[in-house]
């Protein structure tokens, strides 16, 4: 949810000084871009993951405090809602088994903070929406106490002036409205990061763009909320709709919204930025003292915090980050588009095969983003997110085809590409790129076998909130197995 903020109500002049600043910091920013000031020679990856806590019986714990407490690890911290945690896993370059080091810290740490959690009632879930939530655990009592939290949701229902409406039609319907931000901690997502020059941003900011459709597809893992069986992948207009700012006037006018796809491809990180600040007015106009351009005239590496704030506020599927490490700048592509879990396993093929993927369409001589319209790779995205692996999307040159027979034949031979040139090893990627293969194969993610077992509950006479728990306490216990989803079992009959 970004930087620590304990400023609670701001000014017209808090404004005016705020809107001045970022303006500035853009202006160093682009000059600091033509200047090439940036640590790009040895690029790292990172993962961050956010987890649902459940009680014993599957039900959400509204516990994050304790939890925290009892854990005791610095990579884990609190997210918007007190069933939320969050782990930053320490970044590593692909090369010499990074992903195998990515993945056998995730397990690590994952093992040590279910047994601490557990303790205090609580229990860790990785999944895109908790499918036991009920409409209480979204009200705003259920905010986490950090002050950022409780000002964001007022300065975002300051500007939409009224309740915030959700509305999501898919195989079933659900209309409800929140006098918060809250619904948005319903969406807990695994989010991945690539470290990027300046001249090197553009061709992978296109390329996770042109490929989040089909990561959706593969990757659903949300089809249940408050009790409706909606989109695979509810996660995704959950999210646009929680944080939305506009009102339905300003919706109908064409204003953007701060969930956000994009409009077009871009050939300057700069252009991100620029957007950014040309098109959202600021939710959080907090002012620090540093001067950007003395510190860059002076030798230094400016933070530009008010720029960096701002762009923390606006969704973008993939955002760009400007960050400083040791007094250095450097890019990243952060890459929100998948949701939590299924399991590690499930995350790591994710990520393998995104971070190889990206880099191979990246660095193809002839760019896929010259052959797709922009529009083409948003429809895919929001098609992806209600159908899931069943998915048809749009290809060039191909046309119309299943995203699954599309990962099958085209795109797995391109990630194990790109994977070599990260220089990962190939017992790795064949075992994580042979996941997403069988979990093609087989039809079967995250979505398809939580929808599927529920179905299965419901046959049998189940009540829906009933079949959704032991659904959910199933999915728990297979999580933790860490054995794919593709291969888990349905009954029959």
């Amino acid at each position: 949810m970004g930087q620590e903020v304990d400023q609670q109500e701001f000014s017209r002049a808090d404004r005016t000084a705020h809107r001045e600043k970022v303006r500035r910091c853009l202006d160093v920013f682009a000059l600091m871009l033509r200047q090439a000031h940036f640590d790009a020679e040895d690029p790292m990856t990172g993962l961050e993951i956010e987890f649902n806590l459940v009680d014993d019986d599957g039900r959400p714990a509204l516990k994050n405090a304790e939890a925290l407490a009892a854990i005791a690890n610095p990579d884990f911290q609190t997210e918007l809602g007190q069933f939320n945690l969050e782990i930053n896993v320490a970044p590593r370059r692909l090369g010499t088994r990074g992903i195998t080091g990515f993945e056998e810290d995730l397990r690590a740490s994952l093992n040590d903070a279910e047994a601490r959690a557990s303790q205090v009632g609580a229990h860790l879930v990785m999944i895109g929406i908790l499918p036991t939530l009920e409409a209480g655990h979204l009200a705003p009592g259920t905010i986490s106490p950090n002050p950022r939290y409780q000002l964001l949701s007022d300065q975002i229902l300051n500007a939409r002036g009224e309740d915030i409406a959700i509305s999501i039609t898919g195989v079933e319907r659900l209309e409800t409205t929140s006098e918060s931000i809250m619904p948005e901690a319903a969406c807990t997502s695994t989010q991945l990061h690539t470290q990027v020059s300046p001249e090197d941003f553009p061709s992978y900011w296109n390329a996770a763009q042109s490929i989040a459709g089909i990561q959706l597809a593969v990757g659903a893992n949300s089809p249940y909320l408050l009790g409706k069986e909606l989109w695979a992948e509810t996660r995704i207009p959950l999210f646009e709709q929680a944080t939305d700012t506009r009102s339905e006037e300003l919706k109908a006018q064409g204003v953007r919204p701060r969930v956000w796809f994009g409009e077009r491809w871009i050939t300057s990180i700069f252009d991100l930025f620029e957007e950014n600040v040309r098109y959202f007015p600021a939710l959080l106009p907090i002012t620090e003292a540093e001067d950007p351009l003395a510190v860059l005239e002076a030798g230094g590496t400016p933070h530009l915090h008010e720029l960096r704030l701002h762009n923390g506020t606006i969704y973008r599927w993939n955002r760009p980050v400007y960050d400083v490490v040791d007094g250095r700048p450097h890019l990243r592509v952060e890459n929100r588009v998948l949701a939590a879990g299924p399991t590690v396993a499930d995350t790591m093929a994710n990520a393998a095969f995104h971070f190889g993927l990206v880099r191979s369409l990246a660095e193809d001589e002839r760019p896929l983003w010259s052959q797709m319209s922009f529009s083409a790779a948003e429809e895919n995205f929001h098609v992806a997110a209600r159908d899931g692996i069943d998915t048809q999307v749009y290809w060039p040159g191909i046309g119309q085809v299943s995203a699954t027979e599309l990962v099958l034949r085209r795109l797995l031979p391109m990630a194990q590409q790109g994977l070599d040139g990260w220089g990962a090893d190939s017992d790795e990627t064949s075992r994580l790129l042979g996941i997403i293969e069988a979990r093609c194969s087989s039809g079967q993610n995250g979505a398809s076998w939580f929808r599927d077992r529920v179905h299965a509950w419901e046959h049998q006479a189940t009540a829906r909130d009933e079949a959704v728990r032991l659904t959910l306490q199933e999915y728990r216990e297979r999580m933790h197995s860490n054995e794919p989803v593709h291969t888990w079992s349905l009954p029959t009959g």
